[in-house]
Formats: C-alpha cells, sequence, structure tokens
C-alpha cells in the first residue's frame, strides 16, 4: 500500500475464524440486546399513550357503553387502535432500516439484498408489542361503568 508507513514491516495481524465468529457473535448479542430494550420503551410508550387516550375518552366510552356497546367490542376497539399504532411504528422502522442498509450497500459496494422474513418478523414483531401492551389499557376502557363515568362527567 502506498503512503502507509509501519514501524516493522513484518507486523501485520492475523485473525483465526473462531475469533472472527466469537466477535460477530459478541456483536449479535449486542444488538439483540439494544434491540429488546427499544421494544421494551416502545411498548411502555404505547401503553402510556393508551392510558391516555382512554382517560381523555371516558365519556365517549361511558355514552356507548349506555347506548348498548358491549365490554368486548370497546375492548376490541382500544385493541384494534394499539395494535394499529404500533404497526404503523414498525412499518416506519422497517422503512428506516431498508433505507440504511441500502445506503450501507452502496457505501461498501455490496448487493442490497431485502429478507422478506426479517420485514414480516419485524412487523410481526410490532403487532405482538401492540397487542401484549395494549391489552391493559383496553381492559380498562371495558370495565369502566357508565354511569360513573356520566356522573362524573
Amino acid at each position: 500500500m502506498q503512503g502507509l508507513q509501519y514501524k516493522n514491516e513484518d507486523c501485520y495481524n492475523v485473525f483465526c475464524m473462531d475469533t472472527m465468529e466469537s466477535m460477530m457473535s459478541m456483536m449479535t448479542y449486542m444488538l439483540m440486546g439494544i434491540a429488546s430494550i427499544a421494544l421494551l420503551v416502545g411498548g411502555i410508550e404505547i401503553m402510556n399513550m393508551m392510558l391516555v387516550s382512554v382517560t381523555e375518552r371516558t365519556k365517549e366510552i361511558g355514552l356507548r357503553k349506555a347506548m348498548g356497546a358491549t365490554s368486548e367490542r370497546i375492548q376490541l376497539q382500544f385493541l384494534l387502535e394499539s395494535i394499529v399504532l404500533s404497526l404503523i411504528g414498525g412499518l416506519i422502522g422497517v422503512a428506516l432500516g431498508l433505507l440504511i442498509s441500502y445506503a450501507a450497500a452502496n457505501l461498501l459496494g455490496t448487493d442490497f439484498v431485502i429478507s422478506v422474513s426479517a420485514v414480516t418478523l419485524g412487523v410481526g414483531f410490532s403487532a405482538a408489542v401492540g397487542l401484549i401492551f395494549g391489552w391493559a389499557p383496553a381492559r380498562n376502557a371495558s370495565r369502566l361503568n357508565p354511569i360513573d363515568v356520566m356522573r362524573s362527567e
């Protein structure tokens, strides 16, 4: 290589395949940990938003229950809202991930490959997070007593 000066011409690093595999394994575990924490924080944020939504819409929920809406329908409505909310976030995340991967592939001069299974898994996980973390707010909404709600307003 031109322009590079070494103190010792015979000095260079050799990595065996085991070392490379262990480094890649450690990086994979670190990324999985970061992704898990991000997923947990996102789920808590969805739960928080849905709890605020239930609190702000208590009059609507009470009115719907007074008009004959079942608890299951109200619970389903709030569950679907949390799933849709998390799916939108998941799709935005997948789009950003694909964009960054495309840019990295162009910079490195490698092929850009889309893994359909990874995209499906990512979107599926986001829907599952919406379902899991939206369950408690939806249950709270379905358990509201219409008489108490109308009295408090």
